[in-house]
């Protein structure tokens, strides 16, 4: 974690006071289980460089020690966004009853659009 100067309007403290977070986490070096870093690594996000190196800016705050909880909230939130597997679907089909009452409404619905149709004589 390194302290920088923090971008935009923020008067003269801007200047003078380092407040901004960078947080560089080495994904490959950390002791993360190796399905997690392969999760990560595997993401497509810009944040994470070609050697593995995920790099996180905060700069939300004014103050350096809210900045570096703010990143370190950000970097836990992505851990455990891929710690979550998702379900696999299992592809199902419809019933045949639900296949007949879709086309009976299809039926119905055309019919009564047909009813809106201008009358002509012919015939």
């Amino acid at each position: 974690m390194t302290a920088i100067r923090a971008q935009g309007a923020g008067g003269q403290n801007v200047n003078k006071v380092a407040s901004a977070i960078h947080l560089r986490f080495d994904i490959k070096a950390s002791s993360l289980p190796d399905f997690y870093k392969e999760r990560l690594l595997a993401l497509n996000d810009q944040r994470i460089s070609q050697e593995g190196v995920l790099v996180i800016k905060s700069q939300a705050f004014r103050s350096r020690d809210k900045n570096r909880d703010a990143a370190l909230r950000r970097l836990q939130a992505l851990i455990r966004s891929v710690a979550t597997l998702r379900k696999t679907r299992i592809p199902t089909r419809a019933s045949s009853a639900t296949r007949k009452q879709r086309l009976d409404q299809k039926t119905r619905r055309g019919r009564d659009k047909l009813l809106r149709r201008r009358v002509t004589d012919e015939g």
